[in-house]
């Protein structure tokens, strides 16, 4: 059997179907494949099939931060791993726009998914394509032990507005072209630990099993957008952990 095929059975076993609306959070090191990353993507678009969505983060903040806050969607590349920079140029691939947190995507649902992000003044608001992703039932897959980077995990902490986040006053930014001001946010010293998602999904919300030789994860958008919520307003720090004490 090819890596192809063998790629190919391994998203069917996982739970990934014909019509989803994907977000793939990826390691392509994680996979240990020969395949180019222009073979997973074709792989993965095909898994989802012409009436499903496939989509990727094609965060920035590395590129777009500190005296340079300048967001092009067609020329700014994303800084988060192998996938994403080849998925975000190729054909009928859209990008929402956000200067730090833009999503690319393509398929059926690409143009709904997307559209609507330039109206948020924070990077995973309600309309970015995190949040919408639960509206129209989608699901989150993770290839490799990479739930920590779970950024639809932000997307809760914009809702519930936990007390070691700040909010207040505006950044600016140069967006397509145009300056437009963003919620400033900062943290008070707290490490992510997103990864404990896994251990408050049981199945059929989340679906553990293996991409080649990665580790991979398959997680219900609506089902981890209810259980978060529910988590974090009992526990405002249950995702959370306190690195002051390592500084």
């Amino acid at each position: 059997m090819t890596e192809r095929e063998q790629l190919r059975q391994d998203l069917i076993r996982l739970g990934v179907r014909e019509g989803d609306a994907l977000l793939v959070h990826s390691s392509m090191k994680a996979l240990g494949t020969k395949l180019s990353p222009e073979e997973v993507i074709d792989i993965l678009q095909e898994a989802v099939g012409e009436p499903g969505t496939l989509l990727m983060p094609a965060l920035t903040y590395e590129n777009v931060s500190g005296e340079h806050r300048v967001f092009e969607r067609e020329s700014t590349p994303p800084c988060i791993g192998l996938l994403p920079t080849v998925f975000w140029k190729q054909p009928g691939v859209e990008r929402s726009v956000h200067p730090t947190h833009s999503v690319c995507a393509r398929g059926a649902l690409a143009h709904r998914l997307t559209v609507g992000h330039q109206m948020d003044d924070t990077p995973v608001g309600p309309h970015s394509p995190f949040m919408q992703l639960a509206v129209v039932g989608g699901k989150l897959l993770f290839i490799g032990d990479i739930l920590d980077k779970c950024t639809f995990m932000h997307g809760i902490e914009d809702i519930v507005k936990p007390p070691w986040i700040r909010y207040g006053g505006t950044i600016s930014y140069e967006v397509d072209g145009r300056e437009r001001y963003f919620a400033r946010q900062s943290e008070y010293g707290w490490g992510q630990e997103f990864q404990r998602i896994g251990d408050i999904l049981e199945e059929p919300d989340i679906l553990r099993g293996r991409l080649l030789n990665a580790n991979s994860y398959l997680i219900d958008a609506r089902a981890l957008l209810a259980v978060g919520l529910m988590e974090m307003r009992a526990n405002p720090y249950a995702f959370v952990t306190d690195i002051s004490k390592w500084i």
